[in-house]
């Protein structure tokens, strides 16, 4: 069941016709919340409920026993790493290493397949296996480290793991945050219900009508499946992706803010205009940035940071970057990509170069984008051997054929509606005199805004799909 979906709007709309009536009493509301949110989950496979319900358990009870315990605090903790962080090797990382370690025997002549002896039922990934695992591994490091109380009651807790806008792809929520906000409840105020309104509206544009539409394009390219291979061509297909993705993940989390703040609860936010970054340290403060700031707090800062010395903090950096690498895909070009950042991330320590370019920064934003972007060939990319082919067409700088304009013309369409509509909310944020203008005519300017958005949603939505971060 996805957001933009039939399905979902009707779930949707039962959930809300009902959401007054048993949200004024605690045991009423987290039931409601975890019943919705479990038939939300159930829909795609109910079999992945039980998953889920063995990871909430699990961290449910090492809560409890941290609470009451004085000795062995760190063997519960590890119990609790332990279960988790082994289902999701299971499910999600079993095939990738059999790989890895049959290729690393077959040039010794050892012929293995491990990747037959794996059983079947490992071989189906869960939906959002790695948000709602890194989630509730939260709450049990929290407990752990006494920055938090557990809670006794499990359907508050299940309530905090499970619920639905934010179940399958994010932002991972902390404990600590959210916990006080489900002991009770809001009724939200018109402007709340407004905001949360344009919030979903603007998400489903996002998805719907720009990543929708620019997928086409991108994954014709990348399947092989086009005719054209010039520079020029796969230029406009990796910014095409840059926008793609970023568009269909900030698209999912406007929709799930949008869907908690219309039940009166707040979601922090998780993007931030991450492609005006002007270095790739700033890139990653603003970039999904629960996940960015969960592994700063449970793996960067736990091994020292920068507190032990320069030299001792590239070392976390290094490590923190590969394991969210590893974190998005069993795949060689998912710890490609991450080590494209690493190697990012320690000349801009090492050198400061970005510093240079602080009189012109919309230079500085054109060149961090490029970087992230050719990064994104990588994340992209099927095989490692494609990502370097397609690298390799990108600087070749050999003709190319401007043909491609004509074929895929409403795909060059979306891509400068996408560029403009970012840059425009940008500015008006940051440019004061458009920020002035803006504040003036705020009403009517979103009127028009969320009109335009809606007949776009209703005339001109692209062949629907799931979003892409579905698939971690």
């Amino acid at each position: 069941m996805v957001f933009n979906s039939i399905e979902f709007l009707l779930f949707a709309g039962l959930f809300f016709l009902l959401w007054p009536v048993f949200r004024t009493k605690d045991a009423a509301r987290w039931t409601f919340i975890v019943v919705a949110s479990f038939v939300f989950y159930g829909a795609w496979d109910w079999r992945f409920l039980f998953l889920i319900i063995f990871s909430g358990l699990v961290d449910y009870c090492a809560g409890l026993a941290l609470g009451s315990a004085i000795k062995h605090r760190r063997a519960i903790l590890g119990a609790s790493l332990f279960a988790n962080l082994g289902a999701l090797f299971i499910f999600k990382y079993s095939v990738f290493f059999a790989t890895v370690i049959q290729d690393l025997v077959n040039p010794f002549g050892l012929e293995i397949n491990l990747v037959n002896s794996i059983p079947e039922f490992a071989l189906i990934l869960p939906v959002g296996i790695s948000f709602y695992t890194f989630q509730s591994l939260s709450y049990t490091i929290d407990v752990y480290k006494g920055k938090l109380k557990p809670t006794r009651n499990i359907l508050l807790f299940f309530s905090y793991l499970a619920m639905f806008p934010q179940l399958v792809a994010g932002p991972i929520i902390r404990a600590k945050d959210f916990l006080n906000q489900l002991r009770s409840y809001r009724i939200p105020s018109e402007i709340e219900k407004w905001n949360a309104f344009k919030m979903i509206c603007f998400g489903l544009f996002q998805k719907v009508v720009i990543a929708d539409n620019l997928s086409f394009f991108v994954d014709s390219a990348y399947q092989g499946k086009s005719m054209y291979s010039g520079s020029l061509y796969w230029w406009f297909i990796v910014v095409a992706f840059s926008f793609q993705i970023y568009c269909d993940f900030s698209g999912y989390t406007l929709i799930a803010r949008g869907l908690a703040k219309y039940m009166g609860y707040h979601f922090k936010m998780n993007f931030n205009h991450p492609y005006f970054a002007k270095s790739i340290r700033e890139f990653w403060t603003r970039w999904h940035i629960s996940l960015s700031n969960w592994f700063r707090d449970y793996v960067y800062i736990p091994l020292g940071g920068s507190r032990k010395g320069k030299h001792y903090g590239m070392y976390a950096l290094v490590i923190t970057m590969l394991l969210s690498g590893i974190w998005h895909g069993a795949n060689y070009t998912f710890i490609a990509w991450a080590s494209l950042h690493v190697i990012y991330l320690l000349i801009e320590r090492k050198t400061n170069w970005y510093k240079r370019f602080k009189r012109i920064p919309y230079l500085l934003t054109i060149l961090i984008f490029l970087q992230v972007t050719l990064a994104w060939v990588f994340f992209r990319a099927v095989s490692i051997d494609q990502a370097f082919n397609i690298v390799g067409r990108l600087v070749s700088f050999r003709s190319s054929d401007l043909n491609f304009v004509d074929t895929y013309l409403s795909g060059v369409v979306f891509l400068i509606l996408a560029i403009i509509i970012e840059m425009t909310i940008y500015l008006r944020k940051n440019f004061r005199p458009l920020k002035k203008f803006y504040w003036s005519r705020k009403n009517s300017f979103d009127y028009a805004l969320l009109t335009l958005c809606i007949l776009c949603i209703v005339f001109f939505r692209g062949e629907g799909s799931q979003f892409i971060y579905f698939q971690f």
